[in-house]
């Protein structure tokens, strides 16, 4: 059928199921569910990876539940949290294998709004030291710092977790590459409020937008520790 926006229902459905974060709500409205949560992620998914794959060309686009589409049900087994649903959509494109990707794009639905960004929320412990050794070489540092200056100078704060102080044992990282050593993991994104865009087909040519802008950090991520 093709994307022709996220309907007004999909922010309702959202709202709701924040309002009811009960399994009888949900399950009274599973037809909502199905149309305006998976099926407009769908279609999503299939259209805006059709044109990643432009900037992006290894990216994955899976239109599916825990492919691209993020799952609704929450994890609750360890967490003090015990609500059992989600109420926002997340969608995301990684390029490469979901589980062991670099860098991913990434899209969420809220009942405000939406955000849109790239990047990798967390390096593992096999990734970490080789993000860091990356940093302390001269020229992939220099390269990531330009990457967040590009990435800053279009309108987009580059964020991550970062330590308090910069880890032992690189006395010869200083400059802008002494900082980017604190990070544990490294994205950027972009906060929209809801607006009548959402509702239309260029919703995918507005996420294609800050996705380009934003693209320095993901290459640099990708062509690094890929």
């Amino acid at each position: 059928m093709g994307f022709d926006g996220f309907p007004q229902e999909s922010v309702a459905f959202l709202a709701g199921i924040r309002e009811h974060n009960e399994r009888a709500w949900f399950e009274a409205h599973r037809d909502e569910y199905d149309a305006y949560y998976v099926g407009a992620a769908r279609d999503f998914v299939i259209a805006a990876g059709e044109r990643l794959r432009a900037i992006a060309p290894g990216v994955h686009a899976d239109p599916k539940v825990l492919g691209s589409i993020g799952r609704i049900n929450r994890d609750t087994r360890f967490s003090a949290d015990k609500r059992l649903y989600k109420d926002h959509l997340d969608i995301g494109f990684p390029e490469g294998e979901r589980k062991t990707a670099a860098s991913a794009f990434f899209f969420r639905l809220t009942p405000e709004g939406v955000g849109l960004g790239l990047g990798a929320h967390a390096f593992d412990k096999a990734r970490l030291p080789v993000f860091r050794a990356a940093v302390a070489d001269r020229g992939r540092g220099a390269a990531l710092a330009a990457a967040v200056r590009q990435v800053g100078a279009a309108g987009y704060a580059v964020l991550g977790e970062e330590l308090k102080r910069t880890p032992p044992g690189y006395p010869d990282v200083d400059g802008e590459r002494e900082p980017l050593l604190r990070y544990t993991s490294l994205w950027t994104v972009v906060e929209e409020p809801l607006a009548a865009w959402l509702q239309r087909p260029d919703a995918v040519d507005r996420a294609l937008n800050h996705w380009q802008a934003m693209l320095p950090l993901h290459r640099w991520l990708v062509d690094t520790l890929a």
